[in-house]
């Protein structure tokens, strides 16, 4: 009983006011809109989708991708999007913007990539496993519970990748974007039947999806192509294995990938290597 006391003080202690950081989920969804701000800004930085953004513009695009997955999952459940409710979501949006912001020069472009597959790894299962959730909770089908994780996994990267004018990740190859967001669910869910508490559940899915997907970006596993007719697009035979980004071996793939910096004319290697902070690409 005296435990049991002990928790709910410590749990009132984190909600103030307006302000709710635990309960019905709320750490999980503030870790997953937290970790995918982080990547919208991170993402808004990368030359294939910088297109001369202001800062405020980045710090937008960390909120579309931090808040965006888990404001469309409550509008499909017919309820006000927590983020207008609970005041935390836009503290750890734009605080973890702010800090992509500044990561995304930090390095050099090899390892601003590898760094920003690591977390888009970390941060993927999140929104599946609290999508799924929150679905199970409203008392949805298996199978459409599994299809919320999913969407509230990917509707982020969907209005960024609008906003940036390029293809949504979601229909063009990559490292079984879906299908990680998929597996994350459906694991959530299996291993809630069996033992029902939430966050045994959370944690044994993270760690099947987060391994899954760094195998399938280190060894580059993806979504197998359409096939084309003959004549009408050449697939380029690299695949952008992330090994090969962290051992400085990957110019070819970055390459392909739109994220090489090129040289401008009459532009000296040294400020080619390390462009500053607002330069388009």
């Amino acid at each position: 009983m005296e435990a049991q006391s002990a928790v709910h003080v410590a749990t009132a202690s984190l909600n103030v006011g307006h302000f709710q950081w635990t309960g019905s989920g709320t750490v999980l969804d503030l870790i997953a809109a937290s970790t995918n701000s982080l990547n919208g800004a991170l993402l808004a930085r990368r030359p294939d989708h910088y297109k001369n953004f202001t800062v405020v513009g980045i710090l937008v695009m960390a909120l579309l991708m931090g808040l965006g997955g888990g404001v469309t999952r409550d509008i499909i459940l017919a309820k006000i999007p927590d983020a207008f409710t609970n005041p935390a979501y836009w503290v750890v949006a734009i605080g973890f913007g702010v800090l992509g912001y500044f990561l995304a020069y930090s390095k050099g472009q090899l390892f601003r990539e590898g760094f920003f597959q690591f977390v888009i790894s970390f941060s993927l299962p999140w929104y599946a496993m609290v999508g799924v959730y929150k679905g199970v909770q409203a008392d949805l089908p298996v199978v459409a519970a599994i299809g919320l994780g999913v969407i509230a996994t990917t509707a982020g990267r969907w209005y960024v990748d609008l906003s940036s004018g390029v293809t949504p990740k979601q229909f063009i190859r990559g490292e079984w974007w879906i299908p990680i967001a998929t597996l994350a669910a459906s694991v959530w869910v299996l291993t809630y039947w069996v033992w029902d508490n939430v966050y045994l559940a959370s944690a044994i899915a993270f760690v099947v999806a987060y391994v899954v997907r760094v195998l399938a970006l280190w060894y580059a596993w993806e979504e197998p192509l359409a096939k084309e007719p003959k004549g009408v697009y050449i697939h380029s035979d690299g695949r952008p294995m992330l090994g090969r980004k962290l051992k400085d071996k990957s110019q070819r793939e970055l390459r392909d990938l739109g994220l090489v910096v090129e040289r401008a004319p009459d532009a000296s290697p040294t400020e080619a290597a390390n462009p500053p902070a607002g330069a388009n690409g």
